[in-house]
């Protein structure tokens, strides 16, 4: 990576580590409102139409204080520190406040801001988790047109059909650039950390559309072809709802491995699916999410057709992944509750994994390192007793 692309990736490490900074900025330039939007579905396109600046509220990095009193220890970090945002008067600078999923947790949070902020609207759209029925379509679609006409009452101005195609078409871009990097790492033919792959999804999640693309754009003219990495490649999983710290990913690739490939949120899964360009905009909107869970299973949907499982094997087995990293948020139910069957098939494919748990206060890094070394010895192994190939294993 050449030294003029510099300022393209500074300013997305920038937007990545300080999205408040970003967002206020906006709001001085354009005279906009911001919406602040939660994980995992949010169809953001529509406010994007909606002439808004859609931001996926992200966890910040300053210790939980004043909001420790307004939701329980055994809420999961991301909600907690939500919860503190708030408290503190961190999220004030959003006009509105909008979510589509149903977590008990998340639900938690988005009270403690209805009772911090009760002046700034909030909406819950509540899209169905279960997939498979019949119903579930047309229930998505009117929930999305729900969404679409509570977004035209925020802005004031209806929500035009041309503008929702204008807004696929650049999100889906937006998808497509980030996705590309990500075949890149697979490949082996880019040098981008875990760490800075994160920094490109997280700042995606928090800027324009238009700048964001102009900037992967930039990244993507200076990628160039790298050796390939000869550390031991390992898949991350996990983390459905907010970025890892990076100094967890930083030292889990300083202990001889290469992070390949992902199925986090701030990652392949965030970037999974497009919104068809050639459908009616709420009937691509209603597509997309059905589609989403198809591209990553999620353990918070229910599609009997699909299994997560099934989809690591094979995201492991096209990148040649030799290990895989369980990244599980503390108190993440779906996913505690997920785990075993997750982790017995992979044992009966016999790939090396490790589990991994997560909080907002931070884990001891030494002691993750130790662990992380322990698996990459346990590859090295192993690759030297039966020197099966990562696409073949247990296959």
């Amino acid at each position: 990576m050449s030294d003029r692309l510099s300022p393209a990736l500074a300013k997305l490490d920038e937007v990545a580590r300080d999205p408040d900074t970003y967002v206020l900025g906006w709001k001085r330039r354009t005279g906009g409102k911001v919406v602040g939007a939660f994980p995992m579905n949010f169809p953001a396109e529509i406010v994007h139409a909606a002439g808004a600046l859609p931001v996926i509220i992200q966890e910040n990095r300053e210790p939980d204080s004043s909001g420790r009193n307004l939701l329980a220890e055994f809420y999961c970090g991301y909600t907690r520190n939500i919860a503190d945002q708030a408290a503190k008067g961190r999220l004030d600078h959003y006009d509105g406040f909008f979510l589509a999923d149903h977590c008990v947790q998340l639900l938690g949070a988005t009270d403690v801001l209805r009772f911090t902020v009760p002046d700034k609207p909030m909406h819950f759209a509540q899209l169905e988790p279960s997939l498979g029925d019949e119903w579930a379509p047309a229930a998505v679609q009117r929930k999305m047109q729900d969404l679409l006409d509570e977004l035209a009452a925020f802005a004031g101005a209806p929500v035009t059909t041309e503008a929702l195609r204008d807004s696929i078409t650049l999100f889906n871009e937006n998808r497509r650039l980030l996705r590309t990097l990500y075949d890149a790492r697979k490949s082996g033919n880019a040098c981008f950390p875990a760490s800075r792959m994160q920094t490109l999804v997280k700042s995606g999640m928090v800027m324009d559309k238009a700048e964001h693309n102009e900037l992967l754009r930039q990244v993507l003219d200076d990628l160039a072809d790298v050796p390939r990495d000869d550390r031991i490649r390992l898949h991350l999983s996990g983390h459905f709802c907010h970025a890892p710290k990076p100094e967890v990913l930083e030292t889990i690739e300083d202990c001889g491995a290469v992070v390949v490939n992902d199925d986090l949120y701030t990652g392949a899964r965030y970037i999974s699916a497009d919104v068809p360009g050639d459908a009616d905009p709420l009937d691509a909107l209603t597509n997309w999410y059905l589609a989403r869970d198809a591209a990553f299973p999620c353990p918070t949907r229910v599609k009997h057709s699909a299994d997560w499982e099934d989809r690591l094997l094979e995201e492991v087995s096209t990148s040649g992944a030799q290990g895989v990293v369980v990244l599980m948020v503390k108190f993440c139910e779906p996913h505690m509750l997920y785990y075993p069957q997750l982790r017995a098939r992979l044992d009966e494919h016999r790939i090396p994994h490790l589990l991994i748990e997560t909080e907002h206060e931070g884990s001891p890094m030494e002691a993750l390192r130790t662990r992380v070394e322990a698996l990459v010895e346990r590859i090295r192994h192993t690759e030297l007793v039966s020197p099966a190939s990562p696409a073949t294993r247990g296959m």
